[in-house]
Order: structure tokens, then C-alpha cells, then sequence
């Protein structure tokens, strides 16, 4: 047997190495040990993380105790709402491939055995996954939690609240919601960890669940609460029997590309859709796909889209629940349990604990297990406290959610559609595909026609909808703001969140080759492929042209002649240096942006970095 460390642990050629690694703390008997890396992700930049500078610390204690060398470091993160609307947004998606980077680069340098990866937010929980899939060394996930909902009295009524409420209503301007706005502001983001909702960072987390790399409730348990602690001890007891169990037995089952594959992405993406989860859960599956080398693209997801019913409806498409609510009805394996009911899902896929998904719902799912544990973890609720301390209560709810007719998570007899709540369109405008979050649609604008209002900024088109340049039956299109274009393919929560300020969220469309936050609701229609920058039809759409969509048809469709589609191409290229580039955009592009952009592919791939421009 011999560990991957053994390269800098073993050997009279390995003296220097082990002089360095005394001077970490490692003593002699040490070295015969597996070195585990404890891969944080601490930052005083976002909610989601400022409370796990020393969760590290739980996992290292429990992996010296069976056995493992611990060694702690950190990846960066970055603030998706603090970012947004500007700039800063720029960074966001490209932060993913250096977040990879980063952990390849730790792990391989110093030929470290495993990892335990503290996750959350919005990037960087994808970014570890592409680094786990990269390394393929023994990975367990565990997040820090999502945060508890804000709660707000107004008229005399509790409201709870989120991100979204305010920043909808920080854009409205008479007296009262200005009031309403700041008590808002202060109460939106109550305590630590990922934002309430079914946003990208809690979509993602429930996500790892289903890819097999982390413990039942990863993705729901709160931040705040007691419970969630023993899920970082179960991380650093469980990293060291399955990093043995491969080095010692060649057990390559506890591997992530054997845990992460098509079957169980499948899962992961009927999970995704049966929620109404966040779209960006497509690009990182695509990515990962990419990187694994894992046969699954977007037909794929246009296929289980039109299969996978919606049975679970919290913020942004419901203000009746949120992530906690989620959690007291059985989190991801309750719902994962209800497309188990509905012979939905592929029972052979396994987790790291060596489960299988049947056996992992047989056992956790709160409508079939009476298992006392279960019932507990599912119980941890929210304290309604204002707070930045992880495990800091121990509130527990009298009893839970099982009602699947009315209740957080229904049975398929009681879906709200009988199919899923995220869709993949196609037509002129999208050759490759598109994706709409079909849960956060109005029934009546799942057939929509308007006129195109074109701009090629995201702060054009936020300038135009808070100053009235915008109208009831209009479609926005939101160009040159792909992974190539933008570069780095905004997130664009706040276009979306005006339109519903000013009352127009109903009654417009907003279209896109960025991207769109998982806090966005509305008929909003991101990652159009190929994007303009790379001479998709969007980048020839002019004011005024009528655009249709149809999401029960998958359809999205400019409804101009190929003749003038060919005209307007011939006037692209006439352009030279500067075709498909916008025209009046003045916008400072770093030269790691630059970067980005020269090797980002589209959405539908993903916005993966196509390597072969270097091969």
C-alpha cells in the first residue's frame, strides 16, 4: 500500500520535504499517515462564509483522531449580490476556473491523498466540484448551511423576507417604501450562511447530496443551527476510512468520477428541475460534465425537463417557503423520495457512504424512515435571531412537514405542472439552446410575443426599465453579455427585480446570452446559444423586431426572413476587427478577463474553457 504523499513522506531523496513538513507540525509517526487537505473557503466578503474560519478546525481534529494528517487552506469567494449590478459581476463565473485552479494546483504540489472541501456560495461550490472530478482523489463536501429567512412586521402582519424583497424594493422611490425599504435592508439577511431561498448556492449544495459527495441535509440543514456541526465531524471521520479504503484496498468506488457520473447527474438534474432550482445549476453540470468527461449535455436536460414534474416551490417562485421550510419537509432526499414514488429516478447510483440512492431514501426520507436521528436532523429549524455564530441555537420544530398535497414538497399527484420547473428552448434566436426557469413564470406568459428592445449592456437596459423607456408587451434583449462577450456572463438579478418594482415583471419579457441570478423570477430567458459575441442570431435583433416564445413548445423564434437574417449578417462582417462586438458599450476589459474570454466556450457548453486552443 502506499499513499500519494509518499512522493514527499518516504524516502532518503524525501529528507527536505520531510524537514518542511516537521515545520508544519507533522512529528515522525505522522508520515506513514494520509495526508487530507482541508479545502476552506473562509471569507469576510460573503454572508455565506464569513462564519467558517473555524470550521476547518472541526473537520482537522476528527481527521487526527482516525488517522489522517490534516492540512488546512483557503480558496477565494466572491459575493454574487454584492457584486451585482456592476462591474464587479464581471468576475463572478471566471472566479469558478480559479477556484479549480487554485486546489489543483495545493493538491498537486504537495501530493496530498484527499480532501474535504467547506463549500457554499455561488461559484465556489461548482469550482470545487470541477477540482474534485480534475483530481479524482477520495472528496467529501460539506457546506456551511444556508441562512434562516429575514422576518419583518408591516401593517401589523410578520412578512419573512430575503435578499430579492429588498432589492425590489430598494428601487422604489415614495416615502412609504423607502420606510419599508430600509427595515428591509436590515433584515433580509438575518444571520450567516448561503441566502434563503432556492437560489444557486442552496440549489448547488442539494445538489451535492444527489452526486453522491456529501451527507443527507448538506444542502438544507442551517448554518445557525446545533445539528449542522455534526455533519463537519462526520466529514473528518468518514475522509479517512474512505482515503484508506482506497489506498489500502483499491476500493475505486469512493472516487469522485465514479461517484459523479452520468446517471447520477441525471438524478442531480431531475432534482434540479423537480424544484425549480436556480438555471445556473445547468451551466456548472454542463461544466462538469466537460471536465469529467461525462456524456451530458443540454438535450439531455431539455429531455428530463419535459419529464420531471415541479413539486416543490419555494423563493423566489413562492414567498409561502423558504430553504428552512424545505429542510422540515425532508429536504433533497423527501423530494428525491417522491420521484422515487414516481419511478423518476435511477436507483443504481451510489454516495460516498456506499448507498445507494434507493438505500439512502429508504433511510432518510421522513415519509417512509422512522429513524430517530432522521426525524431530529429534520426537525432543526430557525431561531428567528439575528446572528453571524454557526450552531448557535437549537430550535426544533414540534413536528414535520408531511403533507404532500398542500405542504413544501408535494406528491406528484399534487405537482404544480406535470412537468419541471426549468426548460431548454430552441429556435432562430437559440440554435443551441437557451433556458428559462419555467417555475418563476405567470401561467399566462408561457406563450409570449413582443417587440425587441435591444440593449448591450446589462446597465443599459436596468437604466431603461427604472426611467420608463420600457412597456407593457416588450422584450428585452440583453446582448453581449455571454461568457465571451461580457466577458464572464453577468448575473442579472437586478433587471429582473426593477421589473418587478415598477410593476412590469408580468407583463415583459427578458432575454439574454448572460445569465440570471437564482433569486430571478419572471419570463426570463438566459444563456443564449451561441451568444452574440460568437455570431449568434441575437447579435442581429434590432428594436422593434417581434419576437415569440413558446415555452410549451420549446420555442424561441425572431420573426424576421432569412433573407434579412442574411443581410444583417453581411453587415456584421463588414465591420471587420469589430463585427459581433457591441457598438456603443464602453466597458474597461482586465487582462485576465481577456483571458477568460479567449478560451470561455457558450453557455450550453457550460461557459467551459475550451483547451484545445492550446493543444
Amino acid at each position: 500500500m502506499s499513499y500519494r504523499s509518499y512522493t514527499t513522506t518516504q524516502g532518503k531523496n524525501s529528507s527536505g520535504s520531510r524537514a518542511l513538513w516537521r515545520a508544519t507540525g507533522m512529528k515522525s509517526n505522522d508520515f506513514k499517515k494520509p495526508i487530507i487537505a482541508v479545502v476552506n473557503s473562509f471569507t469576510e466578503f460573503v454572508p455565506g462564509h464569513i462564519h467558517l474560519r473555524d470550521l476547518g478546525k472541526l473537520v482537522s481534529k476528527k481527521i487526527s483522531l482516525h488517522g489522517g494528517v490534516p492540512k488546512e487552506f483557503n480558496t477565494i469567494a466572491i459575493d454574487d449580490g454584492i457584486a451585482m449590478g456592476h462591474s464587479g459581476m464581471l468576475y463572478s463565473l471566471p472566479s469558478r476556473e480559479i477556484i479549480a485552479d487554485s486546489i489543483e494546483y495545493v493538491i498537486n504540489a504537495h501530493c496530498v491523498d484527499s480532501m474535504v472541501c467547506i463549500s457554499n456560495c455561488d461559484k465556489i461550490t461548482p469550482g470545487m466540484l470541477i477540482a474534485c472530478l480534475r483530481l479524482n482523489i477520495p472528496t467529501i463536501f460539506v457546506s456551511g448551511g444556508p441562512m434562516e429567512s429575514g422576518r419583518i412586521k408591516i401593517d401589523g402582519k410578520n412578512k419573512r423576507i430575503d435578499l430579492v424583497d429588498a432589492i425590489v424594493n430598494g428601487s422604489k422611490s415614495n416615502f412609504r417604501n423607502k420606510n419599508i425599504s430600509k427595515i428591509m435592508e436590515k433584515n433580509a439577511c438575518p444571520t450567516c450562511g448561503s441566502c434563503s431561498g432556492m437560489f444557486t448556492a442552496n440549489s448547488m449544495n442539494c445538489l451535492t447530496e444527489v452526486l453522491g459527495i456529501s451527507f443527507p441535509g448538506n444542502g438544507t440543514l442551517l448554518a445557525t443551527h446545533s445539528n449542522r456541526k455534526k455533519l463537519f465531524y462526520s466529514a473528518g471521520k468518514h475522509i479517512v476510512r474512505i482515503t484508506k479504503d482506497f489506498y489500502k484496498n483499491k476500493n475505486l468506488a469512493v472516487l469522485p468520477r465514479n461517484l459523479i457520473n452520468k446517471k447520477s447527474m441525471y438524478n442531480a438534474m431531475c432534482l434540479d428541475i423537480s424544484m425549480g432550482g436556480s438555471t445556473n445549476t445547468i451551466l456548472h453540470l454542463l461544466a462538469l460534465s466537460k471536465e469529467g468527461n461525462i456524456k451530458f449535455n443540454i438535450s439531455d436536460i431539455d429531455y428530463l425537463s419535459k419529464k420531471i414534474p415541479y413539486i416543490c416551490k419555494l423563493s423566489p417562485n413562492s414567498k409561502d417557503y423558504y430553504i428552512e421550510d424545505f429542510h422540515r419537509a425532508g429536504g433533497v432526499i423527501g423530494l428525491l423520495g417522491e420521484l422515487y414514488r414516481g419511478n423518476l429516478l435511477d436507483l443504481s447510483t451510489k454516495n460516498f457512504l456506499g448507498l445507494t440512492i434507493e438505500d439512502t431514501i429508504l433511510k432518510y426520507d421522513i415519509m417512509i424512515s422512522d429513524n430517530k436521528y432522521v426525524n431530529d436532523m429534520f426537525k432543526s429549524g430557525p431561531r428567528g435571531k439575528k446572528t453571524i455564530i454557526p450552531f448557535s441555537q437549537s430550535f426544533k420544530w414540534k413536528s414535520l412537514d408531511k403533507n404532500r398535497k398542500k405542504g413544501c414538497i408535494r406528491s406528484i399527484k399534487y405537482a404544480y405542472s406535470s412537468d419541471g420547473g426549468i426548460a431548454i428552448l430552441y429556435g432562430n434566436l437559440a440554435k443551441n439552446g437557451c433556458v428559462v426557469k419555467t417555475a418563476g413564470v405567470n401561467l399566462k406568459n408561457l406563450i409570449f410575443s413582443g417587440p425587441a428592445k435591444v440593449y448591450e449592456s446589462q446597465e443599459d437596459a436596468v437604466y431603461a426599465i427604472l426611467n420608463n423607456k420600457i412597456l407593457k408587451g416588450d422584450v428585452i434583449v440583453i446582448r453581449y453579455e455571454g461568457p465571451k462577450g461580457g466577458p464572464g456572463m453577468q448575473e442579472m438579478l437586478y433587471p429582473t427585480s426593477y421589473l418587478k418594482s415598477v410593476g412590469l415583471d408580468k407583463y415583459c419579457a427578458l432575454i439574454t446570452d448572460g445569465r440570471f441570478s437564482g433569486g430571478t423570477s419572471g419570463l426570463s430567458i438566459g444563456h443564449i446559444s451561441p451568444e452574440a459575441a460568437s455570431k449568434g442570431i441575437i447579435a442581429l435583433v434590432k428594436n422593434n423586431d417581434i419576437i415569440n416564445i413558446n415555452i410549451p413548445d420549446r420555442k424561441i423564434v425572431l420573426k424576421i426572413s432569412k433573407k434579412e437574417i442574411d443581410f444583417r449578417k453581411e453587415f456584421q462582417n463588414s465591420r471587420g476587427k469589430k463585427s459581433y462586438t457591441p457598438t456603443l458599450r464602453n466597458r474597461k476589459i482586465s487582462s485576465s478577463l481577456k483571458i477568460y474570454s479567449h478560451f470561455a466556450t457558450s453557455a450550453d457548453k457550460g461557459a467551459y474553457r475550451d483547451i484545445t486552443k492550446i493543444l
